[in-house]
């Protein structure tokens, strides 16, 4: 019994041709998608060794703001500015008396609320350690 081809040699080479049009689109994709990962992401972010502690707003410098996640160097001299504004007609008070009062600097939102809330600590005024402590 003789053998058959199944494939006609035109039909070989448009098949290699497909083949290799194929090949060449996915090795040029995989090496333009810059979302790629080859190594797992690090376990902690990587600014989390750049805070110590949790940090008081009020009393920062911009270094360690600008360590926060999504504050960056730009949000950090944004909230040092509105503390300075704030502190110069408000001598008693601290510029950041809560989390949400960082909502006032331009561009922080809920989302960087949420994200910041594990990192910053607030002084606790006068009037909640009085009524925490005093029974009346």
């Amino acid at each position: 019994m003789g053998r058959v081809d199944v494939w006609t040699p035109g039909q070989r080479g448009v098949l290699i041709g497909l083949v290799m049009c194929l090949t060449i689109v996915v090795v040029v994709g995989w090496s333009l998608n810059r979302a790629y990962v080859n190594d797992p992401q690090p376990a902690d972010p990587v600014h989390a060794r750049d805070l110590a502690d949790r940090i008081d707003p009020n009393t920062a410098d911009a270094a360690t703001l600008a360590a926060l996640p999504l504050i960056g160097e730009r949000r950090a001299a944004d909230i040092i500015a509105y503390r300075e504004r704030f502190t110069s007609t408000h001598h008693d008070r601290p510029a950041f008396r809560q989390l949400e009062d960082l909502m006032i600097v331009r561009g922080i939102g809920q989302t960087t609320i949420d994200q910041l809330r594990p990192y910053l600590i607030f002084p606790s005024s006068p009037a909640t350690t009085r009524s925490t402590t005093d029974p009346q």
